[in-house]
């Protein structure tokens, strides 16, 4: 008999014997079948970081398990049979599309506002897409409504939360969410761990003309958005553009491509106690933001306390994080890309303490102010980095930036945590262990 991989030999074959031989036989069977298994004697998985503190984060550990495979049994699963925030384990196999329909047909713009035309759509901005005008063309009022419906429509489709005490986990190395816009909304002890997944495409993304010098496109949906949450652990992730990138895109204004993307990961609103650990961000222009904006002190002040751990970030443009408000300590990370692709990798915003420690910044015939841009921000402080193999001494860059390492706060002081101090052994961790599928 195999339970839980777990062998039981009976030893009621022995007939002839004596009865009490036979009760012998009875107990050790169930004592063997009653005994922990290995996997389940192993401790599980535990965060440092941000997320070890104050109790801990630990999921729906404990709780009912779940295994999915497509959108609707992942909306289910986390519906929980009307208890959503009881514990519980969703196991995803395989791929779940967020813009599959109830039909099971794949859903695009079409759908979610017939009639809706990107090339109208830019065309009522004007040729130098610096003013809209509802009478431009005739259509113009017609297609901004159509913008709207169409990006709500596309929400109520692809937007999935993750209420509080859930693990949310990959199953292999194929685990992935194509297009699901995961939200945390005031959830708290979540754990998101072994999934890929893809940013969806905005195909309503919007034209700003006052963003920026020029304007800007401003997409709606992140791959992960957390609001206000609590303890939240995600780990051996891979996030990226995947399969629509925005150089894929249509050209738009400018010559530059239409931007549908918007972040891989941003956490804002009084999120708290959160470790990204072991994962990869790659290929995306606006990676991660912590922090409402430069106005929602109010809301942020004193929070937004976040570990990153031992993650690459390959190939972003921005935003490795950029931060306003808190306590982010960035460890043992890895940093790669084209210096002409590139803006930085740490953003310094308003009232943010960013702690560095031993990260690996490499982009080939780029110089250290890529590792860091000021955005109203005061303070950060970096020990024992590299840039392009050599010491990166990104103090002296902040201090040419007028910024200081006063960042009133250590991680040791915080939490207890190991790290890796050698380059090579920190490119080796990451290369063999960071990103869904690995361990």
């Amino acid at each position: 008999m195999q339970i839980r991989g777990r062998l039981c030999h009976g030893h009621d074959q022995q007939r002839g014997r004596h009865r009490s031989v036979r009760r012998a036989a009875v107990t050790a069977l169930l004592a063997c079948l009653l005994a922990p298994t290995n996997a389940s004697a192993a401790p599980a998985p535990a965060p440092m970081g941000w997320a070890s503190t104050t109790g801990g984060t630990t999921g729906g550990a404990g709780g009912t398990t779940w295994t999915v495979h497509d959108r609707a049994e992942l909306k289910a699963a986390l519906a929980n049979s009307g208890q959503p925030t009881a514990p519980k384990v969703i196991r995803v196999v395989g791929a779940v599309d967020g813009f599959q329909g109830e039909n099971g047909t794949h859903l695009g713009e079409q759908d979610f506002a017939p009639g809706y035309d990107l090339g109208r759509y830019m065309s009522c901005f004007g040729d130098d897409g610096t003013a809209w005008s509802d009478t431009r063309y005739d259509y113009c009022g017609e297609q901004r409504r159509l913008r709207q419906t169409g990006s709500n429509n596309e929400k109520a489709q692809i937007q999935l939360t993750v209420p509080s005490n859930t693990t949310l986990v990959g199953a292999g190395r194929s685990a992935a969410l194509l297009g699901v816009y995961l939200t945390v909304n005031t959830g708290t002890n979540i754990i998101v761990r072994n999934l890929h997944l893809e940013a969806p495409v905005d195909y309503f993304t919007t034209w700003s003309p006052d963003d920026g010098s020029e304007g800007s496109w401003n997409a709606r949906f992140d791959a992960m958005s957390v609001v206000t949450g609590k303890h939240l652990w995600v780990d051996h992730c891979t996030f990226t553009d995947g399969r629509h990138p925005d150089r894929a895109a249509p050209v738009g204004f400018h010559g530059e491509h239409v931007q549908r993307h918007d972040g891989l990961l941003d956490m804002e609103d009084g999120t708290d106690f959160v470790t990204v650990s072991d994962s990869v961000f790659s290929d995306h222009d606006k990676a991660i933001m912590i922090g409402s904006g430069d106005g929602h002190g109010d809301r942020d002040r004193g929070h937004l306390k976040v570990t990153f751990a031992r993650n690459l970030f390959a190939d972003i443009v921005q935003r490795g994080p950029r931060v306003r408000f808190g306590q982010v300590h960035v460890v043992d990370n890895v940093y790669r890309g084209q210096p002409d692709a590139t803006l930085y990798a740490l953003g310094v915003g308003v009232e943010s303490a960013i702690f560095s420690e031993h990260n690996v910044f490499d982009y080939p015939g780029g110089t250290p102010d890529l590792a860091v841009a000021g955005y109203g921000g005061e303070h950060i402080r970096d020990t024992g980095s590299w840039f392009n193999g050599r010491p990166a001494r990104l103090d002296a860059v902040a201090e040419g930036l007028g910024l200081t390492d006063d960042v009133g706060w250590d991680p040791a002081d915080a939490y207890p945590y190991r790290q890796l101090t050698s380059r090579a052994a920190i490119e080796s961790h990451v290369q063999h262990h960071s990103g869904a599928g690995r361990h």
